[in-house]
């Protein structure tokens, strides 16, 4: 713990003093004879705790307490007293003074005093770590729910690569088309129903419809191509990447991975005839999205 003293009396100060080292109960960031010159330092110093007089010259250790809170001062106070006064104690416990330290000072009572409050500290400071943690799981949650279709699947073809590939936006246009039904598929419809579909959303004559069908093939051909590269290459380079184990076997046909592997580790040009399996691909993107999405 950080201790402040604020006494005006310079053997009370250096008894407190010692019996914190003594007891090894924290470090001293400061002290200060009167309230009037105690603020400051404490304000830079952001102790802890301040150990404070309640009967002090100039500034008393009251109004020095209501000036620190005024400041935005977020330590605690325990007050130092000889006096005996209801009304005193009082006006002590509506500034938040939990404890207090009688004068003349006791080795014993002042341990005790500040074990209880740097116990009743740090179960305040749990306390305020879990409530914290619970607020940002919470917005964690709320976040995920409020993830779209879109963020799911261009997440995906983030970790393969190919956000960048002009197919990505053919593949988020599918899964987004084929999510929006209301019974969750398990099977694919025909690749040519779908890019007939998605071509018609933008292309309006029969001839521009079947161009644009063979234009959305050719892109997500192309994109999923690029991803099996990718993926390759990070096989390759780390057979047992957690991104490797996971997207190989599940999106891809791995004998053609296994074939662009080789090409890299033989430091050759990639196969220029892959195996391809779009159906697969789009099949296993659209489950993980449904199961992202739906969880």
């Amino acid at each position: 713990m950080r201790y402040f003293i604020v006494d005006d009396d310079i053997v009370s100060r250096r008894m407190l003093s010692q019996i914190i080292i003594d007891s090894d109960l924290g470090v001293i960031v400061g002290e200060a004879e009167d309230g009037e010159s105690a603020v400051a330092p404490i304000l830079l110093s952001h102790p802890d705790f301040v150990l404070i007089d309640l009967l002090m010259p100039k500034q008393d250790g009251i109004v020095t307490i209501d000036q620190l809170r005024k400041a935005n001062f977020k330590g605690h106070f325990v007050m130092i007293s000889q006096v005996v006064n209801k009304d005193m104690i009082s006006e002590a416990y509506q500034q938040d003074v939990e404890f207090f330290i009688h004068k003349p000072i006791n080795k014993i009572e002042v341990t005790n005093v500040l074990k209880k409050t740097a116990e009743r500290f740090l179960l305040k400071q749990s306390l305020l770590t879990i409530k914290k943690s619970l607020v940002h799981i919470e917005k964690e949650a709320v976040e995920e729910q409020q993830r779209t279709v879109k963020d799911i699947v261009l997440s995906i073809l983030n970790d393969l690569g190919i956000v960048g590939e002009s197919g990505s936006e053919d593949i988020v246009a599918i899964i987004e088309l084929l999510t929006q039904q209301n019974d969750v598929l398990k099977q694919l419809p025909p690749l040519k129903d779908l890019y007939e579909k998605l071509a018609s959303q933008t292309k309006f004559t029969a001839l521009d419809i079947m161009k644009e069908t063979k234009a959305i093939e050719q892109r997500i051909r192309r994109a999923i191509i690029t991803a099996m590269h990718n993926i390759a290459i990070m096989g390759a380079v780390d057979y047992a990447s957690q991104e490797f184990e996971y997207y190989a076997p599940r999106y891809f046909e791995f004998a053609e991975i296994r074939l662009c592997m080789k090409a890299i580790q033989d430091e050759k040009p990639m196969p220029k005839k892959i195996k391809v399996n779009i159906k697969r691909f789009l099949q296993v993107l659209l489950v993980e999205t449904n199961e992202k999405y739906y969880q």
